[in-house]
This record gives structure tokens, C-alpha cells and sequence, in this order.
């Protein structure tokens, strides 16, 4: 059977602005696949599609895109006008509608979705950017509870709270989960990543930079702006994949399986109007790692998942200087993490249940969900934009294949631990203006902001928390005569096996409030000279007044060569998940029950042992580059230097035979007591290199080569240990802790990929460089991890 021939057209003609020069570099795509050619120095392109009925798109940064059907007429020409208040092209870091990444004075990485997902192999968002952007890292936790299920991200090192997340340039929820075990990020909380799917996404802007005095708290460190999707037509893609690791010579275990569905689709609304809706589906199976197999099970390695993912982009103009706009989404997933193994014959086991030992596993149920809504348009001649954002992060666990070993023989092996829960609304108005008569040009901009927060912990069932009894266990000693001797006797502990639930003495509904003003201006002096600057006020309800400030600039100093540099002071107020998280697990000291705690902020535990009330965490940030163009090859070196002080941190833990503070804690009936505190100031300062080249061999194809580094080096100035537990410090934040804390980023690591494009189809190779790290495991042995690529 002979099989059909395709027609194939071939299209031409020129990209062009509304003063008719030519928009050089200006992407031709056939929307709906990755069919794309870049127009040359005249604005000339030549593109070869499958036929007619196909809409090809014309978009330049700066620029609104232009969709145009393809009928007979096989020379299309576009025309397109510079961005204004209803067509923004977002760029973070700048709020001037005439910026591009390569304008701004401030770093900015522009990362297109398809280099964060296809080209890396990697299935869920955070992931991929953890190979391709080198001042952001990203690990999978094993044994650290929630951070199973969450994994925390830093930027430059520094806490995973420190970070802030936008979509669509609006502020995103973080999620309710605060890490308090060995983890990057302990007593941090962050944003989830992975709840937003790589699909809907158009491109990620990452500004290296403090940021707090233009969007607000947490953005210390810097700010991560999502782009979602406004494209037609429908993409869809399907990615399966596993582990293979080798435990010793003789033995190899392929595991981790992973495997991802996921469809874009975007429609028209009316003759202007756009929705674009994805959906994603991804299935991550566990990796299984073993220690002592023969002898117990002990499973280590990532939890098992399953995510789902429905997302929205919408836009309707309403007038001719108005338009609507909407997005947001749903993210619900299934995790199961293991916890440590429990071994038979101990007061932890009840061998009628377990004969040979059980692994407990923690199962979480995560739901995301988060709605934008908001009109922009010209009043007078000013850009105005108004908004409403509402998002809600719920974690519910369950807790399987264990037991409450105080409840011997009668205990349930499955147990709802509950959970908690974070929701936020925001409200923005903001006012922007290009004002072409203010020297070589001038944006200013001023907004409000408020936004409200709740925080929730909600308790599980009785049986997850409860310890009944006391029961006693006998260990018993077999002898060589066959007579038993008893050795020992303890108490079984109560609460479910590897998690804990919660009690009502945990449950808390917390809430605040939060006013902020801005205002900034980007003043180009001349063509060769651009100065910003940044004022920010907001108040807390809970603990009033943070004011913050920035300024930044840059100078060409000819063609090819531009330095630029900013100073700021940042702030981040403490999580309502940090001043309010705490958990109480009742233990049997010598028949004696035993509370063991982590505290909450000014309770009667963290008064009586003197530590002051949680604050904010207070930054300075200087940063200077150079950058260098020219022809096809670009090269950019940013230095800079991040002090903070007070940062919050979960403590060690105190006990009560501790001769200075046990009786204290005696009183209080307390075995062990942690909390979070201002613990210490750090110091963080490194370099950024990112060097490309790109050779453009025709039309449709060329080479483009890259290498991409971060190098970092923090430092830990002071440890704040209050006065009334002077001389602890070494119990307040262990050196284990400061371990990781200083290794939340390698002291290097290196990205480099050499590509070959076509309209048609890529090869590229990629590799990823982590230097050496070293951390201390529990038994104060310092491990070190060797580099790898």
C-alpha cells in the first residue's frame, strides 16, 4: 500500500515593528510543534510547513506576538507593536515595559520549559532545573519525613525560604510543610515546584538577585518568575525512564521506574481572546537501596509518587485599553516515603505482628491549589493592574505497615496522623509609566499589596499519637544452659511506628496580615547610562514595620561591553509554619512519662530557657557584573555578596539531665525540648560565568554551545545563642547542622551542552558538575562526598 505524501509550502516574507525596521533575531514558529526560524539582519524569513491551515506566530522580546493563519498566500508578512499594559512581556526584576533579559541592570537567567524538561530527561520541574541552572540546587531527601514528599531548593545557598516564587509576575503560596529533620533547609519552609507542571509553562525567568524592596518578603536570596503558556493549538508528550544502581559488583537493581503523560491545549475566547489548559499525569516509583539485606529489610531510597496536575492560562480583552486575565490550577499527589526499619525483639516491635521486623511507611496526600484573577489596562496614561490571588497547600498523613506498640496485640497497623495546612490570599494594585520625556526614557512604578495567610495544624486519630499503658517489655537473655535471664526491662513507646501523628494538644489555627507600598523608577540617563531604584514599607500584623531599599545601575561602556552592579537590603518575615509548628511525643523514662518537644515560639518551654520571640531575618546584598557581546557570542560575570542576620533555624535538642537548664525542664515534665530561633548570621559570597556561542549554519539550523557556573562559599559569622544557655552553642546548632547549612550548595558547580538544532530535530549533549561536599552523620564522623559529573 503506497502511503501519502504530505505537501510541504514554503513560506516567506519579513518581521518588521510599526515604524517598518526590521526586528533582526524575531522567531517565526508554526504553532503547535517546534517548527521555528529566526528572521535575519533585513527581518527576511524563510520557513517550509506541512500545508496550509496552520497558524504561524512572530514574537520578539519587547514585542507582542502576532498570530496569522496560513491560507494560499505563501508570502506572510508581520507587523508587530511594542508591548504596553494589556501585552506585557514580563521580565523580573524590571517593571519597564522596554527591557529584555539582555537590558536589564540586574542578572536575569531565561530558561524556555523545553530545555527544563525534554532536553534534560527529566520528568518533574525541579529536577531539571537542578541540571541546567547552576545557582539553583535541588536533592531528593530519604528518611526526612515531609521533605520526602517536598524536596526544599536553595538559590545561591541560601534557605529555601528565601526564595521567592511568582507566576505570571504574582506572588505563589509556599507550601504549609516546615523541614525538621536531616535536611537542606531544616527549619526552613519553600515553595513546591513540582505542583506546577512543566507543561503549562512558557519559560522561567531567575533573577540572581535581592529583590525584597520590589516584590517583598523572601526574596532574600532572589525570585523565580513562571510564564505560563499562551500558545494555540495542542502539544502533548509522553516520557518513561528508571534508575539503574550497582550496591556491590555481584548485584544490580534497576528501580525508580518513572513515567509521564502530559497535553496542552490552547483555544480561542471570541476573536482576541486566548485559554490555554494542561494537564499532567507523572508516576515515580521507589528507589530501593539495601543494608543488610540478608539479615533485615531496611529499605532506603526516593519515595514512590504520583502527581497530578491541571492548570489554566486565560486572557480576554474587554475594550480596547482593558483586558481580563485569569490562571491557576490544581496539584494533587500521593507519596510513600520509608521510614527507618524496626527491628524484631525490641520494645519497638510486637512480634505477634511483625515476626521479622517491619519497615513503616509514611504516606502523604498533598493538595495545591491556587486561582488568579485581575484586569489591566491604560487609565489616563498610566498602566494600571489589579489582582486577586487566593492559594491553599494541605499535607495529610497517613501511616502504614506499622503499629502503637503500647497497644501490643490490639494495635492497628494503618493510622491517620493528620496533618496541616497554609492558605493565602493576596490582593495587588500596581501603576506603571514609560515617560520617553524624562532623559533618554523613564519607567515608574508604584503599587500596594495585602495579604492575608492562615495556618493550620489539624490532629489524627487517637491510636497515632496516644501512649497507653505504661506497657512493659522484658528483654530476655537466652543462655548456653537454655535458661532465660532477664537483662533489662523498658517501656514500649506509644504513637504510630516511623510518624508520629498529631494531638489535639498540637492543633493550632494561626493568621496574620500584611500591608506593603512600593515605588521604583529605571531612569535611562542617556543610551549608555540606566540607574534604578526601589522603596519598600510593609507591616505585619505580628510583628510590625520592615523597610527596605535598593539601587542598581549599569553602564555601556561601548558596544560590546556593559558593567552593571546593585546594593539592597532584604527582609523575610518568619513563617506562620515557624512560629507556630510543634509537635509533643510522650516517651517512658524509668515508668515515668516523658514529654518530648518541639516548642513553639514564646511558649512556656522557650521562656523559661530565655529565647527571645521569633523575628524577621534581615539582609545586604551587593552585587557587580560585566557582560560582553559580540556577533554570535555573549559572555556575563556577576559577583556578589549576601550577608543575613537572624536567620531561623531549628535548634538541637536540650535534655533534661542537662546540668545547667535540666531542672527547668524538670518542672515542666520535659525529656527533650527544640525550637526555632534567630540562630546565627551568615555570610555568602560567589561567582556566576555563563559564556554562549552559537554558530548559524542556515535558515533553520545552527550550533549553539554552553557553559554555565556558580561558585560559592558561605561562611557562619556568629551563632546568637541566647544568654541564658551561654556556652551551648554547640547544642543550639550543632556543627552537624552547620554542616548543612553551609552545604546547601557545592562550592562549584558547572553546567556545560553543546546543541544542534534544526526545525526539525535536535542532538545535544549535556553534562553537570557538582563539586566536592562534606557533611557529619549522627555519630559526629565527618562524611565527605566526592565530586562528581
Amino acid at each position: 500500500m503506497a502511503l501519502p505524501v504530505l505537501s510541504q509550502t514554503v513560506i516567506t516574507g519579513t518581521v518588521k515593528d510599526v515604524t517598518g525596521e526590521a526586528l533582526t533575531g524575531a522567531m517565526v514558529l508554526e504553532v503547535g510543534t517546534l517548527n521555528a526560524v529566526f528572521a535575519d539582519e533585513e527581518g527576511n524569513y524563510e520557513i517550509t510547513i506541512l500545508g496550509s491551515g496552520s497558524d504561524l506566530q512572530a514574537r520578539l522580546v519587547g514585542y507582542s506576538s502576532q498570530n496569522i493563519l496560513v491560507g494560499t498566500d505563501t508570502n506572510i508578512d508581520f507587523i508587530l507593536e511594542p508591548v504596553t499594559i494589556l501585552n506585557t512581556v514580563t521580565i523580573v526584576g524590571s517593571r519597564s515595559l522596554m527591557r529584555s533579559k539582555t537590558t536589564t541592570p540586574l542578572p536575569v537567567d531565561v530558561i524556555e520549559v523545553r530545555d527544563a524538561t525534554n532536553l534534560q530527561g527529566q520528568f518533574d520541574l525541579q529536577q531539571a532545573l537542578q541540571f541546567l541552572a547552576p545557582s539553583l540546587n535541588s536533592n531528593r531527601q530519604s528518611g526526612a519525613d515531609g521533605s520526602d514528599h517536598v524536596e526544599p531548593f536553595t538559590l545561591r545557598g541560601l534557605g529555601p525560604d528565601q526564595v521567592l516564587v511568582l507566576i505570571n509576575g504574582k506572588r505563589r503560596h509556599q507550601s504549609s510543610l516546615v523541614n525538621i529533620n536531616g535536611s537542606r533547609g531544616r527549619g526552613n519552609t519553600g515553595t513546591d515546584l513540582n505542583a506546577i507542571p512543566a507543561a503549562a509553562i512558557e519559560r522561567i525567568e531567575i533573577l540572581r538577585d535581592g529583590a525584597a524592596a520590589q516584590y517583598g518578603s523572601d526574596a532574600i536570596a532572589g525570585v523565580i518568575n513562571i510564564i505560563l503558556k499562551e500558545t494555540l493549538g495542542f502539544t502533548g508528550g509522553v516520557g518513561l525512564g528508571a534508575h539503574q544502581a550497582r550496591s556491590n559488583p555481584e548485584r544490580s537493581v534497576l528501580d525508580g521506574e518513572n513515567a509521564q503523560f502530559n497535553a496542552n491545549y490552547g483555544l480561542k475566547i471570541g476573536d482576541r481572546g486566548i485559554m490555554n489548559v494542561t494537564t499532567d499525569f507523572n508516576f515515580r516509583g521507589y528507589t530501593r537501596r539495601f543494608e543488610d539485606p540478608g539479615q533485615y529489610r531496611r529499605m532506603f531510597g526516593d519515595s514512590e509518587g504520583s502527581n497530578f496536575n491541571l492548570m489554566f492560562n486565560a486572557k480576554l480583552p474587554i475594550t480596547d485599553q482593558a483586558v481580563l486575565y485569569a490562571f491557576g490550577g490544581n496539584n494533587y499527589r500521593e507519596t510513600n516515603a520509608f521510614a527507618w526499619s524496626r527491628n524484631p525483639f525490641t520494645p519497638l516491635n510486637v512480634e505477634a505482628i511483625y515476626p521479622n521486623a517491619f519497615d513503616p511507611i509514611i504516606n502523604t496526600e498533598i493538595t495545591d491549589r491556587a486561582i488568579t484573577g485581575g484586569v489591566k489596562g491604560l487609565v489616563g496614561k498610566w498602566g494600571a493592574d489589579v489582582s486577586f490571588t487566593t492559594g491553599a497547600n494541605n499535607m495529610h498523613y497517613f501511616v502504614n505497615n506499622s503499629l502503637n506498640a503500647s497497644l501490643e496485640n490490639k494495635s492497628p497497623v494503618e493510622f491517620d496522623a493528620g496533618g496541616f495546612n497554609l492558605r493565602m490570599i493576596t490582593t495587588n494594585l500596581d501603576f506603571t509609566r514609560y515617560i520617553k520625556e524624562w532623559f533618554s526614557g523613564a519607567n515608574v512604578a508604584f503599587g500596594l499589596e495585602h495579604r492575608i495567610e492562615n495556618y493550620e495544624i489539624f490532629a489524627g486519630e487517637e491510636a497515632s499519637y496516644k501512649t497507653y499503658g505504661p506497657v512493659i517489655y522484658s528483654i530476655d537473655s537466652l543462655f548456653d544452659n537454655g535458661q532465660f535471664t532477664k537483662l533489662d526491662t523498658t517501656f514500649r513507646p506509644g504513637g504510630s511506628q516511623g510518624f508520629p501523628g498529631y494531638s489535639p494538644t498540637n492543633e493550632v489555627r494561626a493568621g496574620r496580615s500584611s500591608f506593603g507600598a512600593y515605588g521604583d523608577i529605571e531612569i535611562d540617563l542617556n543610551k549608555q547610562t540606566t540607574l534604578v531604584a526601589a522603596l519598600r514599607v510593609e507591616r505585619y500584623s505580628d510583628f510590625g514595620l520592615a523597610l527596605n531599599g535598593k539601587i542598581a545601575g549599569k553602564y555601556r561602556i561601548n558596544e560590546f561591553v556593559i558593567v552593571r552592579g546593585s546594593a539592597s537590603t532584604g527582609f523575610r518575615a518568619p513563617s506562620l509554619a515557624q512560629l507556630y509548628f510543634n509537635s509533643v511525643f510522650t516517651d517512658f523514662e524509668q515508668g515515668v512519662a516523658i514529654d518530648k518537644f518541639l516548642a513553639p515560639r514564646n511558649s512556656v518551654i522557650t521562656r523559661s530557657l530565655g529565647v527571645p520571640r521569633l523575628k524577621q531575618e534581615t539582609s545586604m546584598n551587593f552585587g557587580a557584573g560585566v557582560t560582553f557581546t559580540f556577533e554570535n557570542f555573549t559572555a556575563t560575570f556577576d559577583a556578589y555578596r549576601i550577608r543575613v542576620k537572624d536567620r531561623i533555624v531549628l535548634t538541637g535538642d536540650f535534655t533534661s539531665d542537662d546540668p545547667d537548664i535540666g531542672t527547668e525542664l524538670q518542672l515542666l515534665n520535659v525529656g527533650t525540648a527544640r525550637f526555632f530561633s534567630n540562630a546565627l548570621n551568615t555570610n555568602t559570597s560567589g561567582q556566576d560565568v555563563v559564556v554562549a556561542y552559537f554558530v548559524p549554519l542556515k535558515k533553520d539550523a545552527r550550533i549553539t554551545a554552553l557553559i554555565a557556573a556558580n561558585f560559592n562559599n558561605m561562611s557562619i559569622e556568629k551563632v546568637n545563642t541566647p544568654s541564658r544557655l551561654a556556652g551551648k552553642e554547640d547544642l543550639f546548632l550543632s556543627n552537624r547542622e552547620k554542616l548543612f547549612i553551609l552545604a546547601s550548595a557545592p562550592p562549584m558547580k558547572t553546567h556545560a551542552s553543546l546543541e544542534y538544532k534544526t526545525n526539525r530535530y535536535n542532538i545535544n549533549v549535556r553534562g553537570t558538575y557538582f563539586e566536592k561536599m562534606q557533611f557529619e552523620d549522627y555519630a559526629g564522623q565527618i562524611d565527605v562526598y566526592d565530586a562528581r559529573f
